[in-house]
């Protein structure tokens, strides 16, 4: 079965912990590439100019594979990886957990350390709204006008999302399909619009005036 479904924030949050005078502030933000996170890690910088670190953890793609973590200056391990860990843990993705320190006097060591970024990520992970989004594949239908009320009793027979109309010389139609669910609807869809079985679409070479293709 396609996976087309992931867990990621609804919208950004904010949690903090304090310990022997450093404070730690997670902001956690939902990301859809890495020049997304860039720019949330810019906007936090300006944010906290006096902050003495910004320590960070993002994971993106559907297959969660996609992912980096900065201690940006403390020791090796204490800071990215437990703020992953925390991703990690709730199983998200197209997510981005920026820690801002300042420095409280008092070196706190690998442990007190590790637990300070875990902890400051687990608060502000506490205080957002997980959800699941669906992956839509988006398809463009172009048709002759001839097609017309047949394209559109299928759609909204099937009942299937359109994004976009646009009819000019000839009729263009923008529609989403869960990623899961594309091939079936799509034969489904044809098969309505012709007047044929599905297993007859499958067979079917192309019919002029017209046209599905992926957008």
């Amino acid at each position: 079965m396609i996976k087309d479904s992931y867990l990621t924030l609804q919208k950004a949050s904010i949690g903090a912990f304090k310990d022997r005078g450093s404070k730690f502030i997670a902001y956690a933000n939902p990301v859809d590439s890495e020049a997304d996170f860039a720019a949330f890690l810019e906007s936090i910088r300006k944010e906290h100019p006096k902050a003495r670190h910004y320590c960070y953890a993002w994971r993106l793609g559907l297959d969660q594979n996609l992912f980096r973590t900065n201690d940006d200056g403390e020791p090796s391990g204490t800071a990215g990886k437990p703020i992953l860990g925390q991703i990690d843990r709730l199983h998200l993705t197209h997510i981005g957990i920026i820690v801002v320190r300042y420095f409280g006097g008092t070196l706190l060591g690998t442990s007190g350390l590790i637990n300070a970024y875990r902890e400051s990520t687990a608060d502000a992970l506490a205080q957002s709204v997980i959800i699941e989004k669906i992956v839509e594949d988006i398809f463009e239908i172009q048709f002759e006008y001839e097609w017309m009320p047949a394209v559109m009793n299928a759609l909204k027979k099937l009942q299937i999302n359109v994004l976009q109309q646009n009819f000019d010389t000839i009729g263009r139609i923008q529609i989403s399909i869960r990623k899961q669910l594309a091939v079936a609807t799509l034969l489904k869809l044809q098969a309505l619009i012709f007047k044929i079985t599905e297993e007859e679409v499958l067979l079917k070479k192309e019919t002029k005036g017209f046209l599905i293709k992926e957008s």
